[in-house]
């Protein structure tokens, strides 16, 4: 985001706080929608899990991983939505860090949370505000090492979810829902687009009759807990982009429960864009089923890329659409 940008920019241009002249940047969690020209770019390393952001920085030349890779010289951390990650990111910043790290992040994302509670532990900037968020810097030192990353927890039904991944506290009501209704054949090759840590694939896996089931999840984090929730053969895990992964050959089903937010704001397009692309990897007489919060304007998509659509099941929250004979046009256009 611009605002976001302008922060750190403004604050190194007006030398408020300044980068070592040699050394490593760690840059944890950079959204696409983020410029980090301000930066040194041959000198930042791009951590994050999240596909799509790994895959577009990736291809404006910048080094990327997963999880950090020796010493750095200098760390900027932007605050993700949930607590526990924010804070656990931080904490993996100090812990990897020589010198300055910044911090910077959306007053809606909860970053003066994050700096009320380092002032109570450390020496801090004064925050820069601007744009609706907030950015502020403290050198890397002890004080923060309650915040570092526990590892998996295990939830009901004994699934092991992640701070940060989605439905981390229990299964997702709509997953269930979906679940629930799901006819008792699908098919033979399946695949659960945005498949999160693996409680739709693991109910999919209950049926005899699947041979391979691709859960296709952008989350490093939440694919990783999937790798323990599924101890079945036929699963068959990728860390894809849900909406540009394509099978080798194509499926009988797509079972999907997409994501309809980017941040906090409501985004139909995610949703529209997984029918696409569910549309792109059917057989000719392939089907979908998605699930969705009452309100989703998804039938008019459904309807665009498939042959026949109806709502199968429903209540005041949900509904599930059943979509049958994807069209020609999407499969190539998808």
């Amino acid at each position: 985001m611009a605002g976001l940008q302008s922060r750190l920019a403004l604050a190194l241009e007006a030398g408020d706080v300044a980068l070592p002249d040699a050394g490593r940047i760690a840059v944890f969690g950079p959204r696409a929608d983020h410029d980090l020209s301000a930066l040194p770019g041959e000198r930042c390393h791009i951590l994050t899990g999240f596909r799509p952001d790994h895959d577009h920085f990736a291809a404006q030349g910048y080094r990327c991983a997963v999880t950090p890779e020796g010493r750095y010289g200098a760390a900027v951390v932007f605050v993700p939505r949930a607590k526990a990650l924010a804070r656990a990111l931080v904490a993996q910043a100090v812990a990897v860090t020589d010198g300055v790290v910044i911090v910077d992040g959306a007053k809606t994302d909860g970053v003066e949370s994050i700096l009320k509670e380092c002032r109570k532990r450390m020496e801090v900037s004064a925050p820069l505000s601007k744009a609706h968020g907030k950015l502020f810097w403290f050198e890397a030192g002890p004080g923060l090492e309650d915040w570092a990353d526990t590892g998996p927890q295990t939830i009901e039904g004994g699934y092991v979810t992640a701070p940060g991944v989605f439905s981390a506290d229990g299964i997702d009501p709509a997953s269930r829902f979906l679940a629930d209704h799901l006819p008792a054949k699908l098919g033979k090759s399946i695949a659960d687009l945005g498949g999160g840590w693996g409680y739709l694939s693991a109910r999919l896996l209950e049926r005899a009759d699947i041979r391979v089931l691709h859960l296709v999840e952008a989350d490093h984090a939440a694919l990783d807990c999937a790798r323990r929730n599924i101890a079945d053969a036929r699963a068959v895990l990728h860390w894809e982009d849900a909406t540009r992964w394509r099978p080798e050959t194509a499926l009988d089903a797509v079972v999907t429960n997409p994501p309809f937010h980017a941040g906090r704001a409501a985004d139909p397009d995610l949703g529209r864009a997984f029918i696409a692309a569910a549309a792109a990897m059917l057989k000719p007489g392939g089907q979908l089923w998605l699930v969705a919060n009452r309100h989703l304007p998804y039938e008019t998509a459904m309807a665009r890329h498939f042959a026949r659509v109806e709502e199968i099941a429903g209540d005041a929250r949900f509904k599930i659409l059943h979509g049958k004979g994807p069209k020609g046009p999407s499969r190539k256009g998808a």
